[in-house]
């Protein structure tokens, strides 16, 4: 079977099954079997590939399962990223959280960085790596979520990896920056979020009541470890821009900004 052939079937196979996105899908499943980019499938439709591992692979994503963990790596920023069972998948809203902080720490000389609640890592490490000269402290509690985190940041000198609950304050310098993609989703919500979603640990989804549990924890504990005007850059929920603002006594200059779909996705914020 050429990759044609394999993608014409696996978009037979999904729409059939009722899978959303089918033919997105079907091209990744396709490409990753190949070993290829997307953007080369027209290259390579005629280049015979091992199909085995195909009908595996549909079956796991005709069972709900997210396609980022079926294909174990997923494109965040500039670089791609391993995740998988017991990690958050990467978003592309947060690429301009990412974004937001480069330009921000790109004025600043050697600047220290911490990445609460890190995760895969797919914020800190994206930092690190275009900012050569900073140090990111990546923080993450999960010990399954840690081990993609030390993959990701493998080989990575400016990248400092503390498996540690953000409610404890590990002694570390002050500093320049802190990122967040905290959980902030309400705990009675979890349960409705759609299929794929229920697949990713409720340890990086659950804010707790309200969804703020984390921004509490990030104002009163955190905020003493940022240098004097320190800048605060944190992910919120649509509906939670003027909650976060309230939260955040320690920070002024509080700043409330919008993603790609035009919802208050952004907070930038100064210590006081």
């Amino acid at each position: 079977m050429n990759l044609k052939q394999a993608y014409s079937y696996a978009v037979h196979f999904l729409e059939g099954n009722g899978v959303d996105e089918a033919d997105f899908k079907a091209l990744c499943l396709a490409c990753h079997l190949a070993g290829i980019k997307n953007s080369e499938y027209a290259a390579h439709m005629n280049d015979d590939i091992i199909t085995s591992r195909l009908a595996k692979l549909l079956w796991r994503v005709k069972s709900g399962e997210p396609l980022q963990y079926v294909l174990g790596k997923w494109d965040f920023y500039e670089s791609e990223f391993y995740v998988g069972e017991g990690v958050l998948i990467p978003r592309p809203e947060t690429e301009e959280l990412v974004d937001l902080t480069v330009k921000s720490a790109a004025k600043l000389t050697k600047p220290v960085i911490f990445d609460l609640c890190a995760g895969s890592g797919c914020i800190g490490l994206s930092i690190a790596k275009k900012l050569p000269e900073s140090m990111v402290y990546c923080i993450e509690k999960s010990k399954v979520a840690f081990r993609y985190l030390e993959k990701n940041a493998a080989g990575m000198p400016n990248a400092v990896l503390l498996l540690e609950d953000i409610n404890t304050v590990p002694d570390i310098p002050p500093a320049d920056m802190i990122i967040s993609n905290p959980p902030y989703i309400r705990s009675s919500e979890i349960d409705s979020l759609q299929s794929e979603v229920q697949y990713e640990p409720k340890m990086a989804l659950d804010g707790g009541t309200d969804g703020l549990d984390f921004y509490r924890i990030i104002n009163e504990k955190w905020a003493d470890k940022l240098k004097d005007n320190g800048l605060l850059f944190l992910e919120i929920g649509n509906e939670q821009g003027e909650s976060v603002r309230d939260i955040l006594t320690n920070f002024n200059k509080i700043e409330i900004r919008k993603d790609i779909y035009g919802n208050d996705r952004m907070v930038k914020a100064v210590k006081r």
